[in-house]
């Protein structure tokens, strides 16, 4: 028993050594919730960034795969996590801005549940036509789409994709009649504009980048207000010829449950606009065939709440679509 002392001093000194001060004090591990399979975009940002953080924040970060329902279902359960900042969220466009106006919508409200960090990429969006066509620019396109019965035929990802609602704005702003055929992807598209099935395609730059550069495809116009970084001789639409257009880009950024404290989502994202403006980053990001468009979660907010509502004033004026 006279012993007991001696012990506890042991005891207390062995828990003042910084490395096991540090063990008993280590912070959880931050979980970064991406809702879709790995390989694409979205996964491959999440784990630059991840691998970034836990350097620059002396956290751990890791990335956890949730994918289904358009990219909402790893959203939903990141949402649910306690609002502590050690949980996150990669969300794309259509979880983000469009998924929550469509009829089919599960009530998810991305901008509800989650709040901004930072924005991190954009993925352009461009229309093609086939180089052996007629179709040589989005004036020549208009013209056919106003005169012809048929009006043009387009091919996108999807419907309400990104890439088709892009053209339903130009149709809208133009009265021009396009039609839309959906595919299972942006190459599928692509290769039927280029072996002549449909004039035109709205799909990512990344898809079609390599058919223009060698002379198969004709690029008549990136969808986004500015022109992209990877492909700066390439106008924008409203520089094309239908002024005041801006369709966007595709955006990827990071969120975190509603109500997490701010100043948690602010170290996050001033620590990601250090790490996205550094240049082995900035190659990383190039690798995945995007654009590195860091905003912080003020401008991220402002950015989404407008989108929000320029495709929730689309999507009311178009029909139902399956």
């Amino acid at each position: 028993m006279r012993f007991k002392p001696i012990v506890l001093l042991a005891a207390l000194a062995l828990s003042m050594l910084p490395g096991v001060a540090s063990a008993q004090s280590a912070p959880k591990t931050v979980q970064i919730y991406v809702p879709f399979a790995g390989g694409g975009s979205a996964d491959g940002i999440a784990r630059i960034i991840a691998a970034e953080l836990s350097t620059s924040l002396n956290r751990q970060f890791v990335i956890i795969n949730q994918p289904g329902a358009g990219g909402t279902i790893g959203l939903i359960t990141a949402s649910k996590a306690p609002p502590d900042g050690d949980t996150l969220a990669i969300a794309a466009t259509g979880a983000l801005v469009i998924n929550p106006h469509l009829p089919t919508s599960n009530a998810f409200d991305t901008l509800k549940e989650l709040t901004p960090v930072a924005k991190l990429i954009d993925i352009p969006i461009i229309l093609v036509s086939s180089a052996k066509g007629d179709l040589k620019t989005i004036k020549a396109v208009i013209e056919r789409a106003k005169s012809s019965p048929d009006g043009v035929t387009y091919g996108t990802t999807g419907v309400n994709s990104s890439q088709h609602l892009a053209v339903e704005l130009l149709k809208k702003m133009t009265g021009a009649n396009f039609v839309h055929v959906p595919y299972r992807g942006s190459a599928p598209a692509v290769t039927d504009v280029l072996g002549g099935q449909i004039p035109m395609a709205s799909v990512d730059l990344t898809s079609a980048h390599e058919h223009i550069k060698a002379g198969t495809l004709t690029a008549l116009g990136v969808t986004s207000a500015h022109r992209a970084k990877m492909a700066p001789d390439i106008p924008t639409i409203a520089e094309a010829g239908v002024p005041g257009f801006n369709g966007s880009a595709s955006i990827i950024g990071l969120l975190a449950p509603a109500a997490t404290p701010p100043a948690k989502i602010r170290e996050v994202s001033q620590a990601l606009s250090v790490i996205m403006a550094k240049p082995d980053v900035q190659a990383k990001v190039a690798l995945l065939s995007v654009e590195p468009a860091y905003e912080n979660e003020t401008r991220f907010a402002e950015l989404l709440h407008s989108e929000s509502d320029k495709w929730k004033e689309l999507l009311k004026s178009l029909p139902q679509q399956k």
